[in-house]
């Protein structure tokens, strides 16, 4: 697994440079060397597919590659992949209602979101673990709850330490906290709480220092330019607006010539008036925000656009505009109020997740109760509820369950020979080897002492006998144990399982009479199964 792993990571690196389209084929093919059918592949080559169709611009399809990624990794185990998905899952379900007022739910988005938090903090491998904070940080990127973005980058990058094979660098995750911190400045400075936004681009100049230091690989060279770019941008508004105009016009060029991503360029513009101004160039810095308000695109991301509107109003109304002094006033009460809603947002981000904290919690504890603690399998309790719940089921006269209760022979020979220690890893081993017959429906329980019993839903007699012939097969290949097992099968309806418990105890008990090691139905008139 860890070499399909490492392949998807290559793949994920693919894909978000320029070649999502090979890549998607590729994991495509990985997928269905399984089984033929593509939903039976390995999560981390889903997560792939999802990663190829938000490269290529494809929310509905990336969301719609979401689902089987997301049964996958229920099907593997993985809580980081499980994450992935969900909060994949989110952030494209935010930018397809951007566009499709029928797509917009936000309250959906943070249910993902949340999930994929809690999820995210119980994977222990890396590469998942990595992939899911960022996909987390995204989503709550999206929703401009940068206090909730900030942790989750952090976390990644700090992960990043643990596995040398991570895909990125290490000055990916800090660039990502540095956009975090100017993005945050500047919807600070359109509400005019200027002390807390250079408190945040003090924070960006750190991490962009940072991530220069440490930057690493094939294109070293351009995440270099991209740190002291930030770097820049975050003095602009602070102990070296001269310097930090000379280096965003610099690395602003370097980053064009290579190609960089508009955005990216239009944000240190709005760095570049504000430095300009402050250095005594408001000429300059007029001159810069025309041509940046005149090269804004319409796919340009909104705060860009706002953030560029607003520093050419303060530059005119610096300068004596009466109007840019009205369109400034209006402009910042419309950004107070969009602030206002990331409040709300982000205390309803909060209080959903200590609600779903809680209630994971709750049924972390139930599923303790219903655990036997010595052997790890389910308890009487876990088997009695089970039973009660098929009997109020809608149906419960129509489905079918074989019931198997199992006595396990020669365990009094094992603790009084060996004493209790060897008694209890000897049971930790039936318990395994009994557990390892039944199917992803089926419950099997210690009862208590050396008694266990098994509910197979939907099990017919053919396919009880199976399991039991099973169960008695491997508590004898059991290795250095000389225990074995009586097991009585008795099938019925969901409505009388209760019936069928005793009937399946009594023909075990006639197993034990006869010397045990084997298996019975509950008539006594039918010939004792052979196993």
């Amino acid at each position: 697994m860890r070499e399909t792993t490492q392949h998807a990571v290559r793949l994920l690196e693919r894909a978000q440079t320029g070649d999502a389209i090979a890549a998607l084929a590729e994991a495509e093919a990985v997928l269905r060397s399984v089984t033929g059918d593509l939903a039976d592949g390995p999560a981390c080559m889903h997560f792939v597919r999802v990663v190829a169709h938000i490269a290529q611009g494809e929310p509905l399809a990336a969301i719609a590659a979401a689902e089987p990624m997301l049964r996958a990794a229920r099907r593997e185990g993985s809580a980081g992949w499980q994450a992935c998905a969900l909060a994949s899952r989110a952030w494209q379900r935010l930018r397809l209602g951007e566009t499709d007022t029928a797509e917009h739910d936000v309250a959906g988005v943070l249910r993902d979101l949340v999930a994929a938090g809690i999820l995210a903090a119980g994977e222990p491998d890396p590469v998942a673990a990595v992939n899911s904070r960022v996909a987390i940080a995204i989503g709550w990127y999206e929703l401009r709850l940068y206090e909730l973005v900030v942790p989750q980058f952090r976390s990644a990058y700090e992960m990043s330490f643990a596995d040398g094979e991570q895909n990125g660098n290490r000055a990916m995750w800090l660039l990502n906290l540095t956009e975090t911190h100017l993005r945050w400045a500047l919807e600070l400075y359109q509400i005019n709480r200027v002390a807390e936004a250079e408190s945040h681009t003090a924070e960006a100049e750190r991490y962009a220092t940072q991530a220069a230091r440490e930057v690493s690989g094939d294109d070293a060279g351009s995440w270099r330019d991209n740190a002291l770019l930030y770097a820049a941008c975050a003095r602009a508004d602070r102990h070296d607006p001269a310097g930090a105009a000379v280096d965003i016009a610099f690395y602003a060029a370097r980053l064009a010539e290579r190609g960089a991503a508009p955005d990216a360029l239009a944000t240190s513009r709005i760095f570049h008036g504000v430095a300009l101004l402050r250095s005594g160039r408001p000429d300059e810095a007029i001159e810069v925000m025309t041509r940046a308000v005149a090269d804004l695109r319409p796919d340009t991301d909104w705060l860009v656009v706002a953030g560029t509107h607003r520093t050419q109003a303060v530059l005119l109304a610096h300068l004596g505009s009466s109007d840019a002094r009205t369109t400034l006033a209006y402009g910042d009460g419309l950004a107070t109020a969009l602030w206002r809603q990331r409040l709300n947002t982000l205390h309803a981000a909060r209080a959903l997740y200590d609600l779903e904290l809680l209630r994971v919690q709750h049924d972390q504890v139930a599923r303790a109760a219903e655990l036997d603690p010595l052997t790890g399998i389910a308890n009487r309790r876990a088997l009695d509820r089970a039973v009660e719940l098929a009997g109020n089921t809608s149906g419960a006269d129509r489905q079918r369950y074989a019931v198997l209760v199992i006595d396990t022979d020669k365990f009094k020979m094992i603790n009084d020979s060996q004493g209790h220690a060897a008694g209890d890893v000897a049971l930790r081993a039936i318990a395994a080897a009994l557990a390892a017959q039944g199917g992803a429906q089926d419950l099997v329980a210690r009862l208590g002492g050396d008694e266990f019993a098994a509910l197979l839903p939907g099990a017919d007699e053919d396919a009880a006998a199976v399991v039991a012939s099973r169960m008695v097969l491997a508590v004898r290949a059991i290795p250095d144990c000389i225990a074995t097992v009586s097991i009585g099968v008795a099938v019925g309806v969901a409505a009388d399982l209760s019936d069928a418990v005793l009937r399946a105890d009594a023909a075990m008990y006639r197993v034990k009479r006869r010397g045990g090691d084997g298996v019975e139905w509950d008539d006594p008139g039918v010939t004792a199964l052979a196993a």
